[in-house]
């Protein structure tokens, strides 16, 4: 049975450490009190998991384990997408290569499956070095028993936070700090996830559409070359469109676009 609770606490830590929505700071613990009507924190919640789990007999730790692991394994599957989209860096890779399809001007090649399933792998590949530490200090630990489900969620949001502070910008930082009227921290590593979160994506918005306004300007000015040419032939009915198209795809074939793209992509979270 011990194994049954150890197995609901990991899916509890899964699912915070891919959303992130811890609400405790780094190196300063929430202090809340009974009776003081505060919301209730994850942390919280999972001692109290944890204390069931160790005060109660077999008997009752079987009538609630399932329904609660149950709890866990859906509400993990409900929020995956949205975490991957959000606390990730699958954002700025789906913009730009959005940004590289509308540019190129084929609205539907490659297809959508196509490029979001490009967009997951090149997700996973540029999080694979944050996944592994986070197994490394976080869910490794608690699964050998040397850290707690509080502990272990903790150090996976703390993760996660890392990551994100790296890609945002001060200034987005400082605008929710002040939307929130906080005091400035005396490091960002003390900011709570609900300021880093929206400013890591206002950020990763912002160099999304960077990046491919950068990758638009090319096609754009093999556009303005081929309708100056057709103006000039005096065959102003032709759209420029379907005469730029294949030496669009021409160009970015021969310039290995997707494998320029693809490391351009990768290297820009390093």
């Amino acid at each position: 049975m011990m194994k049954r609770s150890r197995c609901i606490g990991f899916g509890v830590c899964a699912v915070l450490a891919l959303t992130g929505l811890c609400t405790a700071q780094t190196g300063r613990a929430a202090e809340t009190s009974e009776g003081t009507g505060a919301m209730p924190t994850l942390p919280q919640i999972m001692q109290v998991i944890d204390k069931a789990s160790a005060g109660d007999s077999p008997e009752q730790q079987a009538e609630w384990s399932t329904p609660v692991k149950l709890v866990a394994i859906f509400t993990l599957l409900a929020i995956l997408p949205s975490v991957l989209v959000m606390v990730t860096s699958f954002t700025r890779i789906t913009i730009v290569l959005g940004f590289v399809r509308r540019a190129i001007s084929t609205q539907t090649i490659p297809p959508n499956m196509a490029m979001m399933g490009l967009a997951i792998f090149l997700t996973l590949f540029t999080m694979a070095p944050t996944f592994y530490k986070m197994n490394d200090q976080a869910i490794g630990p608690y699964i050998a028993g040397d850290m707690d489900s509080t502990q272990a969620s903790l150090a996976a949001s703390n993760i996660i936070k890392e990551f994100m502070l790296r890609q945002t910008r001060q200034t987005d930082l400082a605008r929710f700090i002040t939307i929130a009227r906080l005091e400035a921290p005396k490091s960002v590593a003390d900011l709570p996830l609900h300021i880093v979160i929206p400013s890591f994506i206002i950020s990763e918005f912002r160099t999304a559409f960077e990046m491919g306004c950068l990758m638009f300007i090319p096609f754009l000015l093999l556009d303005l070359v081929i309708a100056s040419v057709l103006l000039t032939a005096g065959m102003m009915m032709l759209p420029p469109a379907m005469i730029s198209l294949p030496f669009k795809i021409i160009l970015f074939i021969l310039i290995d676009g997707w494998g320029i793209l693809a490391q351009s992509l990768s290297l820009s979270f390093r």
